[in-house]
Order: C-alpha cells, then sequence, then structure tokens
C-alpha cells in the first residue's frame, strides 16, 4: 500500500497544507507547484501511488487516472486506477522506467497524520517514502509530493482506510489533478483554453 504517516504543522514551511474542499485548491497547488519546478524542466512525471482495492489508499491512482491523457509531451503518468504501484508493484515498476533528462517528479500518495491535517491535502518540497505508516520499506520518491491526508495517525484508525468516503478521495483527486494540470499548462505554456483534464 502507498499510505504513509506525514506529520507538520500548519505553520511549516516549505509544506503548504489545503483544505481539501476548498474551491481554490487547484489554484493552490499549481502555485506551490510553479515555485518548486526548475526552469531547466523539460518534462514532468506524476507517480501515483497506492492501490485501487483500498478506498483510503487509492488516492494516487485516481490522480493518475484523471491525468493519464493529458499533454502527452510533456506529462508521463506512472500509477492509475487500472494499472496502480502499490507495494508489490511500485518498485519493479518504476525499475523498467527510463526517467528522461531534465524531468521533475511529483510523487502522489494517501497518508496519515495529525488530527489537525486530516482532510487536508499537502503539498511537499522533496520526496516521499511511501508505506512508512504502514511498516512498508520502499525508497523514496519524487522531487516533491502531494499527499491527502485521509485518516489520523493512529494505530486503532487504521484500519478506517478500507471504508475511506470515496467522495473525499474523487474530491482530493479532482483537485490535485486540475492543479497540476493548470502547471503543466502554464509552465509549458500550452494555450490557456485547453481542456484541464481529458477523460
Amino acid at each position: 500500500m502507498g499510505s504513509s504517516t506525514f506529520s507538520c504543522s500548519l505553520q511549516s514551511r516549505p509544506n503548504i497544507v489545503i483544505p481539501f474542499n476548498d474551491k481554490l485548491a487547484p489554484l493552490y497547488i499549481r502555485q506551490a507547484l510553479y515555485s518548486l519546478i526548475p526552469d531547466t524542466t523539460e518534462h514532468i512525471y506524476v507517480i501515483g501511488i497506492g492501490s485501487s482495492r483500498i478506498n483510503g489508499d487509492s488516492l494516487g491512482p485516481f490522480v493518475g487516472s484523471l491525468l493519464k491523457n493529458n499533454y502527452p509531451d510533456r506529462l508521463t503518468v506512472l500509477g492509475n486506477l487500472r494499472a496502480p504501484l502499490d507495494a508489490t508493484t511500485l518498485v519493479p515498476e518504476l525499475a523498467q522506467h527510463s526517467f528522461r533528462k531534465n524531468s521533475f517528479v511529483i510523487a502522489i500518495d494517501s497518508v496519515l497524520g495529525s488530527e489537525e491535517l486530516v482532510n487536508s491535502l499537502v503539498v511537499k518540497d522533496g520526496s516521499i517514502v511511501p508505506g512508512f505508516g504502514l511498516g512498508n520499506v520502499l525508497p523514496p520518491i519524487g522531487n516533491c509530493s502531494i499527499t491527502g491526508v485521509v485518516t489520523e495517525n493512529n494505530p486503532a484508525l487504521k484500519d478506517s482506510l478500507l471504508c475511506t468516503d470515496l467522495h473525499l478521495i474523487y474530491t482530493m483527486a479532482t483537485s490535485i489533478a486540475k492543479g497540476i494540470s493548470l502547471t503543466v499548462r502554464q509552465y509549458f505554456r500550452y494555450p490557456s483554453d485547453r481542456s484541464l483534464l481529458v477523460v
């Protein structure tokens, strides 16, 4: 599973914390990502981490499916609902993939966090270690990450991943996908009237 443990305060930087249902969430995500992407970037990768069989762990695959057909010349998406990257498939799949020169990698994952961060989206500079919260040992991934805090980091609540509200996951995934699409559209100067999501 992709779920990780993630903890930060609302005041920490460079972490950006966004309520999952904020109507401006895609714009905040775009703003955060745009400030993190180096000027030399020629291609962006999105790694959607998680399982399609566990509601609370399906955020990464949902985002991957929403972005799969967008900007194919500038954006590569790995991990979606049809072919999820979970604890068993993540490392083998990434090992087979050759990342382009001057690329920037955004990792997407569901996480367990502090009570004050539950139902938030967090944009973090630097890699994420997927599966850490569930005891899996996986390599760090990404130049930055966007995570959805789906439940509290409390051992008594870990089973709640199985029955996490899909409305929460879908709303998070849509905001993240739109935010990344806005970023790619602006960074690579696509026409402003181009659709954000092609599904």
